[in-house]
């Protein structure tokens, strides 16, 4: 695989990493219909999130230098800081807080689970399966639950729950922001609520993992996958500008719309995916 098809990888990683549609998936798939029809890799796709996630540093600067400095000021003053802190002051240092206990059930798995990240969770058959059921799951989330909660609701059992639904994205095709959202939706968050705070509970689990990955490629290239360093990092960068803009251009849209059109898309590309695999017309593996 050359440049030309690193920075297509990259374009689409940066569309589709923060729609419910599921960005390694859709790599997963692209990887079949290029001239090497291989998969890009774990590797390449967790890089060029380092790319989509500085976008969300971009985008969200001022919330997350308010959540971070409260924050470190609740750390560093303890119960003292607490009781004088404005009411906006504890609300982004509790963010804080729900945001590294949502974390913790991804390091975990995602640490203890890399045979089947790099293997079986990478079949063709399931990403297909799991395109279909979580768009399902999504369309009954957005239009069964409460809608009435914001982020001042958000609590410690909830941030947790957020968390074990971010571990599915684990598997490409369950799409990180997809399950997130559905579980945010579940427990009764208002659409644009439970968007954010998806995106920012994205922030340390996808750095932390383009980064450990980063490191896979300059210490083991072999696992790499088929790209080099240059390759993937052409890609990162269009990752970014694409990613950027597609935020801004959600958490517009889902002010006033609902995640049908992102349902309907999943199922459509799942069943043609399965059709394609069960005709011989894909590899699945």
């Amino acid at each position: 695989m050359g440049l030309l098809d690193a920075l297509l990888l990259g374009l689409i990683q940066g569309l589709t990493e923060f729609l419910p549609i599921s960005s390694s998936a859709h790599l997963r798939i692209a990887g079949e219909f290029l001239p090497a029809a291989t998969d890009p890799g774990a590797t390449f796709t967790a890089i060029t999130q380092i790319g989509t996630e500085l976008a969300v540093l971009v985008y969200f600067a001022s919330d997350i230098g308010r959540i971070l400095r409260s924050w470190f000021r609740s750390v560093s003053a303890g119960k003292t800081w607490w009781a004088h802190a404005s009411r906006d002051e504890r609300a982004q240092a509790r963010m804080g807080w729900l945001i590294i206990v949502g974390t913790l059930p991804i390091v975990i798995v995602g640490y203890t689970a890399q045979e089947y990240i790099r293997g079986a969770f990478r079949s063709l058959w399931l990403v297909a399966t799991v395109l279909i059921v979580f768009g399902l799951i999504l369309a009954a989330a957005d239009w069964w639950g409460r809608k009435t909660r914001d982020l001042t609701h958000l609590t410690a059992p909830h941030g947790l729950l957020y968390g074990l639904a971010q571990t599915l994205a684990l598997i490409p095709g369950v799409s990180r922001s997809g399950a997130t959202i559905a579980m945010g939706r579940t427990l009764g968050y208002d659409r644009v609520s439970a968007t954010r705070y998806s995106f920012l509970l994205a922030i340390p689990a996808v750095l932390g993992s383009g980064f450990y990955e980063l490191n896979t490629a300059l210490t083991r290239p072999e696992l790499a996958g088929p790209f080099g360093l240059v390759e993937i990092t052409a890609a990162t960068v269009v990752a970014f500008g694409v990613a950027l803009a597609v935020i801004a251009w959600l958490m517009r849209y889902i002010a006033t719309k609902s995640f049908m059109p992102f349902v309907i898309y999943r199922v459509a590309l799942g069943s043609a995916l399965l059709i394609a695999l069960g005709t011989g017309a894909i590899d699945p593996l």
